[in-house]
């Protein structure tokens, strides 16, 4: 007997207790009414006039130079061999003359039409046979007199060129001899060969991808496949088209099925597809439903096909405020990114381009003659050396003196990070209503807004470092949550990415991530954002081969795959020369482009140091009189500081030096550059109410 499973309780029927003690179920309730109406929004996609190659500028000239080089290509090949297709044509001549005179032959008597009188004549039947040789006599005396015409004429139109060109004769007895060559060659040996060979890959066809889909070992897709499809809801949605160097196939996957789904299983695909795994690249349809998935496979992996040149390789100027093209998605589309108001993390194990990549920012920076480069290479082998004349700061290497040199540098961003938020709050509403950076406040050289962005190649050294690790990732982590606001980004990039190397202060705040090929889950969602390997972004499906090539997360609602420009060493320098060009005429050459180093210092607290060397009598003090007694009060910190030393470490907190009335030491009465210690008290006031507020 079977057993009969109820219904699921919230399509039971609620059961009437009014006239029995005991409910009893009733049948279960229709849930489908007939009298629902439609929802009345109907999509319609209309199919392009025109090929997208043709419309497609990019597409157009990529198909265009791929025709017009084969076909160059294919004349130089034949051009070159014709002297040898001549001889071997020459020595088939004979051959062909011969097939030449018996086709002649069998043409002029009529021997096609034999085997039909020969049936005539075994039936026995003579009026089929009557009638068939008088239309034989017919056409042998019409082919005769066709044939010996052509001989005569023939004869005699040489003789006539033999006697006035002679060079027009054996032009066309050569054309002779090539086209009697041609009918005595073999079908399966021809003379002149192809010169571009087919490529093995095949055209992608609805069969091939429904093979491919079939292989991933899906149980859903595969049941799918079985039944016909469209019961289940998979269906291709569209007919398969050219997109770029590749094909395009959009389909519905079966209900419950997603496309990282299918992205988890790129090798089996490409596999099934018989194609490299770097041309299969299976991605969802974000303007669509979460069933929807966009099949992209190229012609060629993604690191073998030749990408378009970088539009900023030769000319261009750059505003971090707007998207800047740094690569290309896998149908050699732009990628662009804005770098302003955002802090980037660059992740990968060794040798995958990630050094490459984050010069490749700080070349966009530099681009934008308003910006302020802090260039930091803790691999110390001077990948970063092309972007010296352009660097405010700069440093390669991961000694204890580059170590300080950075944090020296990275206690002046902190301090810039003070007093650009000083800056903000303090403008009016109306010029400032985001209470954030602005191109127009960046243009202002006066409020001094200008964008600042600072990279850390291989970060993981100084955040380990025994000395400054923490005060180092203290900093960086301010940056991180309170610079892109303030106009300063910050790029780490690591290829060891775990919370000690990236700690999660900054990952976690990172807007931007790249992520080139690692080797587990931990460093994958660790550089693009937790649960993303889960989501189908996985970084470890990336091969040793496919350098540059990233998961990028944060441009956008989805994260994409992203390849790199190939910008080298030499390339750069040649970029940064421009970059420095512009910049003198923008006047905007500072710090290291120039020999000046960050000045030193121990972390101190300027403020309450100068007050502390200012009594309580004195109302001003010169610069220089400060300068000695700092270096009195704390030596380690002011060793060999003069006067425009105090100037410069008091202007971030607002302190102008004004002119001070005091007596020399030999007692003379002068006029110089001093504090107020008044302004002084101010400010340590400001800041600690600050501070208390944060």
């Amino acid at each position: 007997m079977t057993e009969t499973l109820p219904p699921p309780a919230h399509l039971r029927a609620v059961p009437d207790t009014t006239d029995t003690e005991e409910a009893t179920t009733t049948a279960p309730v229709a849930v489908d009414n007939p009298k629902l109406p439609e929802p009345g929004v109907a999509t319609e996609k209309r199919k392009p006039v025109l090929a997208g190659w043709l419309t497609n500028r990019r597409d157009f000239l990529s198909t265009a130079r791929h025709t017009a080089a084969n076909a160059g290509y294919a004349s130089l090949y034949h051009g070159v061999r014709a002297p040898v297709y001549a001889a071997r044509l020459a020595v088939m001549s004979p051959r062909g003359a011969c097939r030449f005179v018996v086709a002649t032959n069998r043409w002029m008597w009529d021997r096609e039409a034999a085997p039909l009188r020969d049936h005539a004549v075994r039936n026995e039947d003579v009026e089929e046979y009557m009638r068939l040789s008088r239309l034989r006599a017919g056409r042998v005396r019409l082919r005769g007199l066709v044939t010996l015409v052509a001989a005569v004429f023939g004869l005699a139109f040489a003789l006539w060129l033999y006697v006035l060109a002679p060079g027009y004769l054996y032009a066309f007895a050569a054309g002779g001899v090539l086209l009697l060559g041609l009918g005595g060659g073999e079908k399966d040996a021809p003379v002149i060969g192809p010169a571009v060979l087919k490529t093995e890959v095949q055209k992608l066809t609805g069969s091939i991808v429904l093979r491919g889909l079939d292989s991933i070992g899906n149980a859903k897709v595969s049941a799918a496949i079985k039944k016909g499809g469209d019961m289940n809801g998979l269906r291709f949605t569209s007919e398969i088209t050219r997109d770029g160097p590749g094909y395009r196939a959009d389909l519905d996957l079966p209900y419950g099925v997603t496309p990282e789904d299918i992205m988890e299983a790129r090798k089996p695909l490409a596999s099934g597809l018989r194609r490299k795994v770097g041309c299969v690249w299976p991605s969802p349809d974000p303007a669509e439903h979460e069933g929807r998935l966009v099949l992209w496979v190229g012609d060629k992996p993604m690191n073998e096909t030749t990408k378009p040149a970088w539009p900023l390789a030769k000319a261009g100027q750059v505003d971090l405020f707007k998207p800047v093209v740094f690569g290309n998605d896998q149908r050699m589309r732009d990628v662009a990114v804005t770098l302003m108001f955002a802090s980037v993390v660059v992740g990968s194990i060794p040798r995958m381009g990630k050094t490459f990549l984050m010069r490749l920012f700080l070349l966009i920076a530099a681009l934008d003659p308003r910006s302020e480069l802090h260039a930091f290479d803790f691999k110390g082998t001077g990948d970063f050396g092309a972007l010296e004349p352009v660097c405010h700061r700069y440093r390669a290497g991961e000694e204890d003196e580059d170590i300080e040199y950075v944090v020296h540098a990275l206690r002046e961003l902190k301090d810039e990070l003070r007093r650009r938020a000083k800056v903000i709050k303090g403008l009016p509403r109306s010029r400032c209503p985001e209470s954030k950076v602005t191109p127009e406040l960046a243009n202002d050289k006066t409020l001094g807004l200008h964008p600042i962005v600072a990279g850390f190649d291989e970060c993981q050294v100084p955040f380990e470092h025994e000395e400054y690790g923490k005060e180092i990732e203290a900093i960086c982590t301010d940056l991180v949550k309170r610079g892109p606001a303030l106009g300063i980004v910050a790029l780490f990039g690591t290829q060891r990415p775990d919370a000690k190397s990236l700690p999660t202060g900054i990952s976690a705040n990172a807007v931007l991530r790249f992520c080139l090929k690692v080797m587990g889950q931990p460093a994958n969602d660790m550089v693009l954002g937790t649960s993303m390997y889960k989501a189908g972004y996985r970084a470890t499906m990336f091969s040793r081969s496919e350098r540059g090539i990233c998961w990028m997360a944060g441009e956008g609602d989805d994260p994409r795959i992203v390849a790199s420009a190939f910008v080298d060493a030499v390339a750069a320098e040649q970029i940064a020369a421009r970059a420095r060009q512009m910049r003198e005429e923008y006047g905007n050459v500072t710090g290291h482009a120039i020999g000046q180093g960050p000045e030193k210092s121990t972390g101190a607290d300027i403020l309450t140091d100068v007050l502390d060397v200012m009594p309580a009598d004195e109302k001003a003090v010169w610069c220089e009189r400060i300068a000695a007694r700092l270096t009195t009060l704390r030596p380690e910190a002011y060793e060999g500081w003069k006067g425009e030393n105090v100037t410069t470490a008091l202007k971030p907190w607002g302190i102008k030096p004004g002119q001070v009335w005091g007596q020399t030491d030999a007692g003379e009465a002068k006029n110089r550059r001093g504090i107020d210690r008044a302004d002084i008290t101010a400010a340590i006031t400001r800041r600690d109410a600050d501070r208390a507020a944060a």
